[in-house]
């Protein structure tokens, strides 16, 4: 017994001393050298390595822009009051615990292990699971398609905010009908009797839908280009191709302003927001009834950002309903609802409406920028790992870039056409919904923590920080979350409605069908990949699962990985995946 406590003693050792020796001859850069540069690569003509971040603050910043976003804004807030207010804390930070925080810290020691992109990391840990890396991608490749026309809506708003009076304040625009009614008329009770007897509209509203959108009558009525949202929206994809065209290098820059702005400015709206009259009932109306520690901080900076963001919204819409004369019920929305109509017509009734209105779509725009990169980023690293000696030669990574960036732009024109509304909500309600996240999840708690096992994770999160995590992350993994997956899937497909738009326009079957095919589209990656690696293996059907179910070994790891780091020869005691990695990480978005 005592030898075996010695043997695995020296094992440890060797690991720990194999990391230092990593560390001080591979991973530090020589003069003049990219990041990750070995000498050995360069003078045999190989792809240079991945770079590494900076800092720890381009890391967490870029982490922290990637996944706070518009729905911290837009979502959380309007939720929060739809579901019991400060009630509705209670299940959201069961969920966050139990599901967001250990499935974000998964993710994180993924990438940070294996040095891969989102689908050749399932291949080192789990190659029968690889189509969980597949899932990921497509679903960020629509969300990158689609998430970044809300950024072209509010540039063209903050285009149109630099004007002396805005132009959704007032009626007298050409594009209002004769139902446009201004919403300062709503105090005087007995025009409003009489208003309400009509199918009256805001100026807002007409602004939004009439003259941003060029709303058609339904999805089958697509119509034509609104040329200066595509202009907009080439706009943003420029700017966006040009903050991840040098990877880490450009990124983990550009996040100092995009992923810290928006704090400053939310933080200047929320001290506006409470000092205006009728704050105080908005609020009322929202509240009523290392690795692991970096992992915990974004989590719990997330969480934070979605909370104080309910203030500074309520606020705003409290002081909107006491100026209308109306219940706040009345004014809260969701989405594009609230940042393109709710909020523009609470700006307009504060003193400098176009100082407020500028200040706010600067906020979204940078909120949303930040997210988006780090999105392409992801799904970029991903597809360039599946051909790295290709693609990271030369300059053929910045022209693949430019590629997908364009394709992604050109999908996109479909969502600024007069029907691109429609769309859009497709594929927002569709192609990265719920049910698809929690399908990708689940397989992900499944594949680590059952098939790989929980303690070969825990014991490559020592070898990287030096210590084991407490047990919750691990047993959230085992049973925790995969629970929470299964019982919100279930939920959420018993309660499944068809898509509607704004409650009154009824999606057609054949639209509906689509919308499936989307969400199906990546969770059906998962058991495809699954037959296709049993189907490619040889012997009997258990002996294939079997083969297909482990972690390839260190030496054909280090073979087929051209741009990787070479194991040390006692990186593992066991025939277990030990790798030492690079200062970067690489999450599944």
């Amino acid at each position: 017994m005592e030898s075996i406590t010695e043997s695995r003693n020296m094992a440890t050792k060797e690991k720990l001393q194999c990391l230092k020796d990593f560390h001080k001859d591979i991973l530090k850069p020589s003069p003049g050298k990219s990041p990750g540069t070995r000498p050995e690569d360069e003078a045999e003509g190989k792809p240079p390595q991945r770079e590494k971040w900076a800092s720890k603050i381009d890391f967490l910043l870029s982490v922290a822009g990637g996944f706070i976003g518009l729905g911290n804004v837009w979502r959380f807030p309007y939720l929060c009051y739809k579901n019991g207010g400060g009630a509705f804390l209670i299940p959201y930070f069961i969920f966050l615990f139990g599901g967001g925080l250990p499935v974000f810290f998964l993710e994180v020691v993924l990438g940070q292990y294996t040095s891969e992109g989102g689908i050749t990391c399932w291949e080192k840990i789990c190659p029968i699971f690889t189509g969980i890396g597949y899932a990921s991608i497509v679903i960020v490749s629509l969300l990158n398609v689609y998430y970044i026309v809300i950024l072209a809506w509010g540039l063209y708003y903050l285009f149109q905010s630099f004007q002396s009076v805005l132009p959704w304040a007032h009626c007298h625009q050409k594009w209002n009908t004769p139902t446009c009614v201004e919403d300062t008329l709503r105090k005087n009770k007995t025009l409003w009797i009489s208003l309400n007897a009509t199918n009256f509209t805001s100026p807002v509203t007409e602004f939004w839908e009439r003259n941003v959108l060029s709303l058609s009558s339904g999805i089958e009525d697509i119509g034509i280009i609104k040329w200066d949202l595509a202009l907009c929206l080439l706009l943003v994809w420029v700017i966006c191709f040009f903050c991840i065209w040098k990877g880490v290098k450009s990124t983990g820059k550009v996040v100092y302003i995009t992923a810290t702005f928006p704090f400053i400015m939310l933080l200047v709206l929320l001290i506006r927001g409470v000092t205006l009259p009728g704050a105080a009932e908005g609020i009322k109306f929202y509240l009523y009834p290392d690795i692991s520690r970096d992992c915990l901080l974004l989590g719990c900076l997330n969480s934070g950002t979605s909370f104080v963001s309910g203030f500074a919204i309520f606020s705003v819409l409290g002081f909107m309903a006491q100026e209308q004369g109306v219940n706040i019920a009345d004014v809260a929305e969701s989405g594009p609802g609230l940042a393109f109509i709710a909020y523009p017509k609470a700006v307009s009734m504060m003193p400098l409406p176009t100082f407020w209105a500028i200040l706010f779509f600067i906020m979204l725009l940078l909120l949303g920028l930040d997210s988006q990169f780090v999105e392409v980023e992801g799904q970029i690293t991903s597809l360039v790992d599946l051909h790295p000696s290709f693609l990271r030669k030369g300059y053929r990574r910045e022209i693949f870039i430019a590629i997908v960036c364009f394709l992604s732009y050109l999908l996109g024109l479909t969502m600024v056409t007069e029907g691109g509304m429609y769309v859009f909500q497709l594929f927002d309600y569709y192609a990265a919904s719920g049910v698809c996240l929690l399908w990708v999840a689940f397989f992900e708690c499944i594949a680590v923590a059952w098939v790989y096992g929980a303690d070969n994770i825990y014991d490559a999160i020592e070898d990287m920080i030096g210590y084991r995590p407490g047990p919750w992350m691990k047993w959230s993994w085992i049973v925790i979350t995969p629970v929470l997956c299964v019982g919100c899937f279930i939920f959420s497909l018993a309660k499944y409605k068809p898509l509607t738009y704004n409650k009154v326009y009824t999606y057609p079957d054949w639209a509906i069908g689509l919308g499936w095919v989307l969400a199906l589209s990546s969770m059906i990656c998962i058991p495809m990949v699954m037959v296709i690696r049993i189907i490619q293996s040889d012997g009997s059907l258990i002996e294939r699962i079997k083969a297909v179910a482990a972690p390839k070994e260190v030496n054909r790891w280090s073979k087929e990985t051209e741009s990787g780091t070479p194991f040390c020869p006692n990186g593992t005691s066991n025939g277990g995946l030990i790798k030492p990695t690079h200062i970067i990480v690489e999450t599944m978005m």
